[in-house]
């Protein structure tokens, strides 16, 4: 090292590297997370940094962990351990920042109620429980809407649409909310072709604004055209970084082990995902 880079120590002259920089502060930064459904870990001790501006999937097995990690990070599910913070911020002061949208299954589609009150809902942490829903709010709920193409369906009862539908008007309330950090639990799960083409194009072009989206992803053929970034994860995190270096043959051979055969691995290959 020059002498620039180096600076004396007080205790006998030794000689020490200077503090490294910070770098810069992601978007949403786990550490040390566990979660257990009885006595088996869900999770398992995971570290995990998700860059500011980038679309980064989670992908692995079923049962790996990868929407109970989505849950434990937003506190829908308890940890046993771990922190969560948000742009720097612990989780309890930076839940504004951030955007859910859950897996279509797990929402009780029966509910009567319209589609431009389920994107509304979206803008309650604004409203509060009782406060009174103005134009402005409409408008912001109508445009979410435009955005996924689905404005015309504004007064349609929720449970009279379609799946791939559904899952536009819950990407509409995330958008509603105007978040920093998207989180999307299995977006592209059960949906037709053009629903999952027009949820690509919305959260990319997040992604354009400097927003940050997060997915529980399950397509491997299409990990490499969609995101920036992966986190592999199989209870335990077993890579993470970008989509060229850390979505490999190897890394998913360690994530899947059996489930993924040598077969389906070389097909990625051949095909340019790995």
């Amino acid at each position: 090292m020059t002498p620039a880079e180096l600076k004396l120590a007080a205790d006998g002259g030794r000689a020490v590297a200077p503090e490294a920089k910070p770098g810069p502060v992601a978007a949403m930064s786990l550490r040390g997370m566990t979660v257990s459904y009885g006595e088996k870990p869900a999770i398992f001790s995971v570290d995990a940094d998700f860059e500011q501006g980038a679309m980064t999937a989670i992908i692995g097995p079923n049962g790996a962990g990868k929407s109970t990690l989505l849950k434990a990070a937003l506190d829908i599910v308890p940890r046993v351990s771990g922190e969560v913070r948000v742009h720097g911020q612990p989780l309890e002061r930076a839940r504004g920042r951030m955007a859910y949208v859950p897996q279509r299954a797990s929402v009780d589609w029966d509910f009567p109620t319209r589609v431009i009150d389920v994107v509304m809902m979206g803008l309650y942490r604004e409203l509060g429980l009782l406060g009174r829903i103005r134009g402005h709010h409409r408008d912001a709920a109508q445009d979410a809407l435009d955005r996924v193409g689905m404005a015309d369906f504004a007064h349609r009862q929720i449970g009279q649409l379609s799946g791939g539908q559904q899952q536009r008007v819950f990407l509409a309330r995330a958008l509603a909310q105007a978040a920093d950090l998207y989180l999307l639990d299995e977006p592209f799960a059960g949906v037709d072709a053009a629903t999952e083409a027009a949820i690509i194009d919305v959260l990319k072009t997040l992604k354009t604004e400097g927003k940050s989206v997060v997915a529980v992803h399950h397509d491997l053929t299409t990990v490499q055209s969609y995101f920036d970034r992966v986190l592999l994860l199989n209870v335990r995190r077993i890579a993470e970084g970008p989509v060229r270096t850390a979505f490999t043959s190897d890394t998913l051979a360690a994530t899947y082990g059996g489930r993924l055969a040598a077969a389906q691995i070389e097909q990625l290959e051949l095909g340019g995902a790995v």
